[in-house]
Protein backbone atom coordinates (compact mmCIF):
# COMPACT_ATOMS: atom_id res chain seq x y z
CA UNK A 1 0.00 0.00 0.00
CA UNK A 2 2.36 2.60 -0.89
CA UNK A 3 -0.10 5.66 -1.60
CA UNK A 4 -1.30 4.94 2.32
CA UNK A 5 0.51 7.53 3.70
CA UNK A 6 -0.25 10.27 1.07
CA UNK A 7 -4.28 9.38 1.53
CA UNK A 8 -3.84 9.92 5.08
CA UNK A 9 -1.83 13.00 5.41
CA UNK A 10 -4.43 14.70 2.27
CA UNK A 11 -7.56 12.95 4.12
CA UNK A 12 -6.66 14.69 7.51
CA UNK A 13 -6.26 18.19 6.31
CA UNK A 14 -8.68 17.84 3.98
CA UNK A 15 -11.38 16.90 6.82
CA UNK A 16 -9.21 19.26 9.08
CA UNK A 17 -10.41 22.06 6.28
CA UNK A 18 -14.07 21.18 5.96
CA UNK A 19 -14.52 21.30 10.00
CA UNK A 20 -12.58 25.08 9.88
CA UNK A 21 -14.89 26.08 7.38
CA UNK A 22 -17.94 24.47 9.70
CA UNK A 23 -16.84 27.06 12.25
CA UNK A 24 -17.81 30.21 10.22
CA UNK A 25 -20.59 32.38 10.82
CA UNK A 26 -23.31 32.65 9.12
CA UNK A 27 -25.48 29.43 9.69
CA UNK A 28 -28.92 29.38 8.48
CA UNK A 29 -31.84 27.64 7.12
CA UNK A 30 -29.70 27.08 3.96
CA UNK A 31 -26.62 24.82 4.79
CA UNK A 32 -24.84 27.33 3.37
CA UNK A 33 -21.02 25.88 4.12
CA UNK A 34 -21.68 22.67 3.13
CA UNK A 35 -22.86 23.68 -0.48
CA UNK A 36 -19.52 25.64 -0.25
CA UNK A 37 -17.45 22.78 0.61
CA UNK A 38 -19.50 20.29 -1.77
CA UNK A 39 -18.96 23.13 -4.57
CA UNK A 40 -15.34 23.92 -3.93
CA UNK A 41 -14.48 20.12 -2.97
CA UNK A 42 -16.48 19.62 -6.95
CA UNK A 43 -14.15 22.08 -8.46
CA UNK A 44 -10.72 21.07 -6.74
CA UNK A 45 -11.44 17.70 -7.72
CA UNK A 46 -12.52 18.89 -11.41
CA UNK A 47 -9.08 20.66 -11.77
CA UNK A 48 -6.98 18.89 -10.54
CA UNK A 49 -8.07 15.51 -12.78
CA UNK A 50 -7.86 18.06 -15.18
CA UNK A 51 -4.10 19.14 -14.38
CA UNK A 52 -3.50 15.15 -13.61
CA UNK A 53 -4.79 13.80 -16.99
CA UNK A 54 -2.47 11.55 -18.98
CA UNK A 55 0.31 11.94 -16.61
CA UNK A 56 1.45 8.54 -15.27
CA UNK A 57 4.42 9.48 -13.47
CA UNK A 58 5.56 8.89 -9.82
CA UNK A 59 4.98 12.52 -8.70
CA UNK A 60 1.44 12.31 -10.46
CA UNK A 61 0.23 9.03 -8.96
CA UNK A 62 0.94 10.50 -5.79
CA UNK A 63 -0.48 13.49 -6.11
CA UNK A 64 -3.44 12.28 -7.02
CA UNK A 65 -3.09 9.64 -4.03
CA UNK A 66 -2.84 12.97 -1.70
CA UNK A 67 -5.27 15.66 -3.55
CA UNK A 68 -7.97 13.58 -5.00
CA UNK A 69 -8.50 10.62 -2.92
CA UNK A 70 -6.98 12.14 0.22
CA UNK A 71 -7.65 16.09 0.43
CA UNK A 72 -10.93 16.01 -1.73
CA UNK A 73 -11.79 12.09 0.07
CA UNK A 74 -11.53 13.94 3.12
CA UNK A 75 -12.93 17.67 2.47
CA UNK A 76 -16.18 15.91 0.87
CA UNK A 77 -17.00 13.01 -1.52
CA UNK A 78 -19.55 14.89 -3.06
CA UNK A 79 -16.53 16.30 -5.38
CA UNK A 80 -16.10 12.39 -6.43
CA UNK A 81 -19.61 12.06 -7.08
CA UNK A 82 -19.41 15.45 -9.35
CA UNK A 83 -16.14 14.27 -11.21
CA UNK A 84 -17.56 10.96 -11.88
CA UNK A 85 -21.08 12.24 -12.58
CA UNK A 86 -19.33 14.44 -14.83
CA UNK A 87 -16.96 12.49 -16.66
CA UNK A 88 -20.50 10.09 -17.43
CA UNK A 89 -22.04 13.03 -18.76
CA UNK A 90 -19.16 14.30 -21.00
CA UNK A 91 -18.80 10.74 -22.03
CA UNK A 92 -22.29 10.99 -23.65
CA UNK A 93 -23.31 8.58 -20.95
CA UNK A 94 -26.25 11.06 -20.30
CA UNK A 95 -28.99 8.10 -19.24
CA UNK A 96 -26.54 6.90 -17.49
CA UNK A 97 -25.41 9.89 -15.88
CA UNK A 98 -28.44 11.34 -15.04
CA UNK A 99 -29.21 7.92 -13.95
CA UNK A 100 -26.47 8.53 -11.25
CA UNK A 101 -27.15 11.54 -10.00
CA UNK A 102 -30.80 11.05 -9.66
CA UNK A 103 -30.13 7.17 -7.79
CA UNK A 104 -26.87 8.98 -6.01
CA UNK A 105 -28.94 11.92 -4.38
CA UNK A 106 -32.25 10.35 -3.75
CA UNK A 107 -30.53 7.06 -2.12
CA UNK A 108 -28.13 9.05 -0.31
CA UNK A 109 -30.85 11.04 1.34
CA UNK A 110 -33.26 8.05 1.78
CA UNK A 111 -30.04 6.64 3.63
CA UNK A 112 -29.87 9.59 6.02
CA UNK A 113 -33.64 9.45 6.67
CA UNK A 114 -32.79 5.29 7.38
CA UNK A 115 -30.23 5.93 9.84
CA UNK A 116 -31.82 8.28 11.44
CA UNK A 117 -34.57 5.74 12.14
CA UNK A 118 -31.90 3.24 13.07
CA UNK A 119 -30.92 5.48 15.52
CA UNK A 120 -34.26 6.42 17.06
CA UNK A 121 -34.74 2.99 17.00
CA UNK A 122 -31.62 2.04 19.11
CA UNK A 123 -31.98 5.14 21.24
CA UNK A 124 -35.57 3.86 22.26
Amino acid sequence: MPGVGYVALGGALGASARYGLSLLPGKGAFPVWTFLTNLLGAVLIGFLAGMLAGDESDMSRKNAWFWKTGFCGGFTTFSTFSLEAWNLLEQGKVMTGGLYIVLSVGCCIAGVCLGRMLAAQIKG
